[in-house]
C-alpha cells in the first residue's frame, strides 16, 4: 500500500532506524574459538537490546576477526534481533576477494570506489568512527 502512495505521489512517513555502534578492542587468547566470540557477542547484544535497530562493528579488534568471523556474526543478527549486523569493507575483505579468485579489475575498481566515496575502512584509525546513536564495547581478552 505505501508504495502505490509513493508511486502516486503521496507522501508517506518513515521511521529511521537507530545504528548501533559495537566497538571490538583488545586480542583474542589463543584458546578461544570462533564460536566462543560469535556466541558471546550474541548474548552481549540480546541482553542489550537491539531490535529493530541497525548495527555496525568498528574498532581496532575487527580486524583480528577473521572474514568468516566476521559473516557468522553478521548472520546472526536474527538471533540478537537486529534489522541488520554490518561490517564495512577493508582491506581484508578486499583481500578475501582476492583468495576467492575475483576478477583483479573488479577488485581495483571496488577498492578504488570505497576509497573515493569514504567507505574503505581502516578500524584502528579512531578518525574514521562514524557517530552512532549508541556505542556498545566488547573487548576480546575477555571471552572465554
Amino acid at each position: 500500500i505505501e508504495a502505490e502512495a509513493v508511486m502516486l505521489g503521496q507522501p508517506i512517513s518513515m521511521t529511521l532506524p537507530k545504528v548501533v555502534g559495537y566497538r571490538i578492542d583488545g586480542k583474542l587468547s589463543p584458546w578461544v574459538t570462533s564460536t566462543d566470540v560469535v556466541l558471546t557477542i550474541t548474548k552481549h547484544l540480546r541482553q542489550i537490546g537491539v531490535v529493530g535497530k541497525f548495527v555496525e562493528f568498528f574498532g581496532p579488534g575487527v580486524e583480528r576477526l577473521s572474514i568468516a568471523d566476521r559473516a557468522t556474526i553478521a548472520n546472526m543478527c536474527p538471533e540478537y534481533g537486529a534489522t541488520i549486523g554490518f561490517f564495512p569493507v577493508d582491506l581484508k575483505t578486499l583481500d578475501y576477494l582476492k583468495q576467492t579468485n575475483r576478477d583483479e579489475a573488479k577488485i581495483n575498481m571496488i577498492k578504488k570506489y570505497m576509497t573515493e566515496v569514504g567507505m574503505l575502512r581502516n578500524f584502528t584509525d579512531e578518525s574514521e568512527n562514524p557517530v552512532f546513536s549508541q556505542v556498545y564495547e566488547l573487548d576480546l581478552s575477555t571471552v572465554v
